[in-house]
Order: C-alpha cells, then sequence, then structure tokens
C-alpha cells in the first residue's frame, strides 16, 4: 500500500506542491496555482488583507487553496503520511493562523501598545486536521523554524540547500521572486535582507504576462532578422519560436512552437528589455517603435508600462544587493560569485539580468539554483532533514538582517533606480547620482561570467510529467452591499474580472475571486462606486 508525503511551497505569488512516495521518495504528481489566494500581487497586500479582514480570513483561503489543490495531485490523500511546508515567516504565520502583527509593524513600543507578543517560530509538528487540511486525518504537518522574525524558513532553505554557508570566498544569493530574499556572506558573517520587488519578475502586472506553463516566451535573443522567442512547451521545456522584427511584429521565420504562444514569463520580460536597450529600441520606460510596443511572436508585446513594472522590480533587488555590501563595508568588485534561486532566477538568462542590474555586476561566476523553498520541503517530508537539525542551523546561523524600508542607503539608491526606470534617466547618469549620496560608482558588469545551472527545471523531478496548473483556488470572498443600486460601476472597472454583483433576496451580493483581485493596491472597484457604498473589507470567505 502506497503512503505518500506532500511537500508544499507558499510562495507571494502562489502555492506549489508535490506528492512523493513516502518509501522511494519519487516524485508522483506536482501540481501549482496560478496565483495566490489571498487578494494583492505582493506580501504587504497580504499582510494589510490579514490585518483589516482578520487573520481567520486569510489563514481560510490558504487552507482552502491547499485543500483545492492537493485534491488535484490525483493521490489517495488518506495516504498522505506528512506534509512540510515551507515559506517566508508571514506566509507561514498565515498558513498556521497565528500572529502576524509583531511582523508587520516595526518598533517594541508600537508591539506592546497592541499588546502583541510574537510567537516562538522556533518550528512546529501539528496534525494536518487541526489546521483544516482535508481528506488526510492521519498526516501530520512540518513547519520549519525561523532564525528571526525576518529570516525564515525560505531564508533558511535558501543558504543551506545551495550551500552558500561553506564557500570561503565572498558570494550574495538572491531568491528571485516577488519578496526577493537575500543574503551576503563575508568573512563568516551573513548580512540578510527582503526586498519588495513585487511580482512583475514572475510575469504578473505585465500587460501579456503570465507564470511559466505551456505557451508562455520565456526569452528572447537577437539574431539575423529580429528577434528569436523561445517558447515553453507542453513539458515545460525551452523549444524554439518564431524570429519576429521587435518593431512591428513581422515574422521572419517560424518556429516549432509558432502560433503557440499565449504570454511573456518574466523572464520574458526581463530579455526583451536587454535587447531592446542593447539594440536601441527600449530607452527606459519608452519603447522606440511605431506604435510604442516591442512585438513578440503571435501578437504578443510589452508595452511602457510593463518596462516601468520590471524596472521597478529590477532597481528594488539592485538597490538591495547594493545596500547588504555597504553594510558589510564592501562593493560590487567584492563579489565574484553570485547565486541566482526561485523560478526566475533559475529561468532567467543569467548574462542578460547581469546586464541590466539584476546581479552583483563584479560576478565572475554565477549559480542558478531551482526552488530551494521547496526543496526544503521535500527533504523535510522525506525525513532527509529532520526539525532538530532545522532548529539547530537555525540557531547557529547569527545573520544581521537590514530592514530596506529604514535603510537610508536603499532609500538613496532606489531614488536613482527609479529615475531610470520609469522617469528616463540616462544610464550614463547613474554614476553621478551615485556622487551626490557618496556612495562609490559602478563598474561595467563582468564580460564573460561563467554560469552554471545546477536544475533543469524550477521544480524537481518535471522533465517528464506534466505539471497540473490550477488556474482557479476556488476561493471566494463574499459580502452584502447596503446601499446599492446594482448598476455596475464596479463591476466594470475592476481590472482583474474578479468582481460580481448580483440581486438575491432583495439586496445585492458582491462576491470576488481573491486570487484574481489586485488587493489594497488597487481598490478601483470602491472608488468606481456611485454611492459610496461599496466596501469589500468586510466580505467573509464564501
Amino acid at each position: 500500500m502506497t503512503e505518500y508525503c506532500i511537500a508544499l511551497d507558499i510562495g507571494t505569488s502562489g502555492l506549489r506542491c508535490q506528492a512523493l512516495d513516502a518509501e522511494t521518495g519519487e516524485t508522483v504528481a506536482t501540481a501549482v496555482t496560478a496565483r495566490h489566494p489571498i487578494p494583492g500581487m505582493n506580501v504587504i497586500d497580504h499582510v494589510n488583507f490579514a490585518i483589516v479582514s482578520g487573520e481567520d480570513a486569510a489563514n481560510g483561503l490558504i487552507i482552502g487553496a491547499a485543500n483545492k489543490l492537493f485534491s488535484s495531485l490525483g493521490i489517495d490523500l488518506s495516504k498522505v503520511r506528512t506534509v512540510a511546508v515551507c515559506g517566508n515567516p508571514f506566509q507561514l504565520s498565515l498558513f498556521q493562523n497565528i500572529e502576524i502583527r509583531d511582523l508587520a509593524y516595526a518598533g517594541k513600543n508600537m508591539l506592546e501598545s497592541l499588546g502583541v507578543v510574537s510567537p516562538p517560530r522556533d518550528g512546529d509538528v501539528l496534525k494536518a486536521s487541526d489546521l483544516g487540511l482535508a481528506g488526510m486525518p492521519g498526516a501530520t504537518v512540518m513547519i520549519p523554524p525561523a532564525v528571526t522574525h525576518e529570516i525564515g524558513a525560505d531564508a533558511i532553505a535558501m543558504l543551506m540547500i545551495t550551500d552558500a554557508l561553506e564557500t570561503k570566498e565572498p558570494c550574495l544569493i538572491v531568491d528571485y521572486g516577488t519578496n526577493a530574499e537575500m543574503a551576503l556572506i563575508a568573512g563568516g558573517e551573513v548580512y540578510t535582507g527582503s526586498a519588495a520587488a513585487g511580482p512583475a519578475l514572475e510575469g504578473q502586472q505585465i500587460e501579456r504576462g503570465m507564470l511559466a506553463a505551456p505557451g508562455a516566451i520565456a526569452d528572447v535573443d537577437a539574431c539575423e532578422g529580429g528577434w528569436r522567442c523561445t517558447v515553453l512547451d507542453g513539458f515545460m521545456k525551452d523549444a524554439e519560436g518564431d524570429v519576429v522584427d521587435p518593431s512591428d511584429g513581422r515574422v521572419a521565420e517560424e518556429g516549432a512552437m509558432h502560433g503557440r504562444a499565449v504570454g511573456i514569463t518574466g523572464t520574458g520580460v526581463v530579455a526583451a528589455i536587454c535587447c531592446g536597450m542593447e539594440g536601441g529600441l527600449v530607452d527606459p520606460p519608452a519603447i522606440k517603435s511605431a506604435d510604442g510596443r516591442l512585438h513578440l511572436q503571435d501578437g504578443v508585446t510589452i508595452k511602457p508600462g510593463d518596462i516601468d513594472e520590471a524596472g521597478k522590480a529590477i532597481g528594488a533587488l539592485r538597490a538591495g544587493f547594493l545596500t547588504l555590501l555597504r553594510e558589510a563595508g564592501l562593493w560590487v568588485e567584492d563579489v565574484k560569485l553570485a547565486y541566482m534561486s526561485g523560478a526566475s532566477g533559475l529561468y532567467v538568462d543569467a548574462r542578460k539580468a547581469l546586464r541590466i542590474g539584476m546581479v552583483v555586476p563584479g560576478a565572475e561566476r554565477i549559480i542558478q539554483f531551482g526552488n530551494t523553498s521547496i526543496e526544503l520541503a521535500r527533504r523535510l517530508a522525506l525525513g532527509r532533514v529532520d526539525m532538530e537539525g532545522l532548529r539547530d542551523f537555525a540557531r547557529r546561523l547569527r545573520a544581521t538582517h537590514c530592514m530596506f524600508a529604514t535603510a537610508q542607503t536603499f532609500k538613496d539608491i532606489y531614488s536613482i533606480e527609479y529615475s531610470l526606470w520609469c522617469c528616463g534617466m540616462p544610464m550614463s547618469e547613474y554614476d553621478n547620482m551615485l556622487d551626490i549620496y557618496g556612495i562609490p560608482h559602478l563598474p561595467a558588469p563582468a564580460r564573460d561570467p561563467v554560469i552554471e545551472r545546477v536544475s533543469a527545471t524550477d521544480l524537481p523531478d518535471t522533465e517528464n510529467m506534466p505539471v497540473i496548473m490550477l488556474e482557479d483556488t476556488g476561493t471566494v470572498l463574499s459580502g452584502g452591499i447596503e446601499g446599492c443600486t446594482g448598476c455596475g460601476s464596479c463591476v466594470r472597472e475592476c481590472p482583474e474580472r474578479a468582481l460580481s454583483v448580483s440581486e438575491e433576496g432583495g439586496r445585492h451580493v458582491g462576491r470576488i475571486r481573491s486570487d484574481l483581485c489586485g488587493g489594497t493596491a488597487c481598490r478601483r472597484c470602491e472608488r468606481a462606486c456611485p454611492g459610496s457604498v461599496l466596501h469589500i473589507s468586510p466580505f467573509s470567505v464564501s
């Protein structure tokens, strides 16, 4: 009788899980959600939702999405022995339904005035049924420890799985995601930070953007006749797409994936920006084509607003790792080794990423990893690392955490990045702006770095196994709207088509697909209501 383990990674952009044979460790199935079930595009949105709407509501959305995701795996859930979960402290706290205000608010006095007591977060083993996970009555759930409330299980995974702590030379490791965790290791010290890069590098908040899935344009290369597109096939492998003229979309040569592109990943956007800038077609955020767009195959285009969104993410990354370098008394030429983890860190062309500022410019060797968070969950679920071993690792990890939100260096550098990517400042002015803040200049990136790609895919063992993509998490928020006339202004204004309003029993009821909702950063529906009667904060999980 086959028994199973499940590894679950709760990322800011969505949930990913794998079913494993408990005895052999073989991957049986892989499933991912297209989006996160809590409204919003970043961790700040998720925390705001939890604080305003209640932690129970946020927890209900995550558990509901996890249950639907597990059901899609096609295994007998009653035979699941262990579920291991990994993610950042916010996501794991929401999953476990414990206090999050200690993560959301800075300052001891503030927390004391609110009566907030930080939970220990030193790792837990709980019953699946107690957490609301359905259909697995005998399963236990393992939640890894955090080092501090800022440095969570995802950072432990990043450091443990890459073996970066074993290196003898200074190195920088970045998890390229919505909430980009990063660590600088130098002289026996570890400096950590987390940059709210936003979801653009994962294909979200991009007009034709999407997560990595079949039909996604994942890379672009300049070649004779235009740009060659690389499109993911049904097994999530790179396949040759069309050669197109990026200024107007004319096809110069059809590839094997002709007619099959449906959108573009964040890595594809990075590649297009790099090719555009080097070819003189992109001068951020402007695009110098007749219609102001970059044209890829099958009608997929990139607009200036996409350059703006991606640029802000790239700028946050560079501002983050430059801030860590200043914190450690180092600068870019001191770090020759860079690790790139996460889906974007694995799939992006590392040389293009280096050339546009996503990698420390002194890097002469770049190592690309896959999803370190789910790899730690796999090892924990299968008993290849135990909870006490993780606790010991966390205790031994003495790290200096830099809060970018309050770091003056980050603020100064990000203001330069924003000017570069969003306001049309030429790169030639970058060093002059650094002079104003007393920050050293940036040298040109390493010309020919050595690239090592450790993993073939972001998720282990998916090379010959289709990934189940859950487009709809089935998580819905609903509530009555007193005073609503049913005019439909709010529904029409919603950019994600997440909201519907219907009349039921003499009153109007609103329903929101939580995974589509833009959250507190949007609220366009509320502003569009002519009577100002729509307030979605009281909506509850249906």
